[in-house]
């Protein structure tokens, strides 16, 4: 009788990549579809006016919505008594690099000017009204 070799199977330790690799770029679809959606955060129409653009720093930007409710730097949302008594609890350590102040074109002068009052009483001084660029130059 002849004698059987049993041979021992080699462990293979090579890791398949290309399942990786699909999953890998279903995540980088997934990603590049969704992020344009995560960014703006507040829904506004500004009002468009003849301005030169603004250069993008760290501040504080402040959003008044159409409904007259104000936004601090894309966080929640709050009424116009809250924004008054948390202002100046949330620009203590901001107010030296100034504020952005953004309104939707179709809320009152009157909630702006308060909420520029308080802007102010807050302590900044440095206070910059967000526009559109205008469509078509023209005067």
């Amino acid at each position: 009788m002849a004698r059987r070799r049993h041979r021992r199977l080699e462990l293979n330790a090579d890791i398949n990549v290309v399942s990786l690799i699909d999953v890998m770029l279903l995540l980088l679809v997934i990603f590049m579809i969704t992020a344009p959606m995560m960014q703006g955060g507040v829904d506004i129409t500004l009002p468009q006016a003849e301005a030169r653009p603004i250069t993008s720093k760290s501040s504080m930007t402040v959003t008044v919505t159409r409904d007259g409710t104000i936004v601090v730097d894309d966080n929640s949302p709050m009424t116009y008594d809250e924004f008054r008594a948390a202002f100046q609890t949330l620009a203590k350590d901001r107010a030296s690099q100034g504020v952005y102040l953004r309104a939707d074109e179709n809320v009152s002068y009157g909630l702006v000017a308060k909420v520029l009052a308080v802007i102010k009483a807050g302590g900044v001084q440095d206070v910059g009204l967000v526009t559109e660029q205008e469509q078509g130059g023209g005067h």
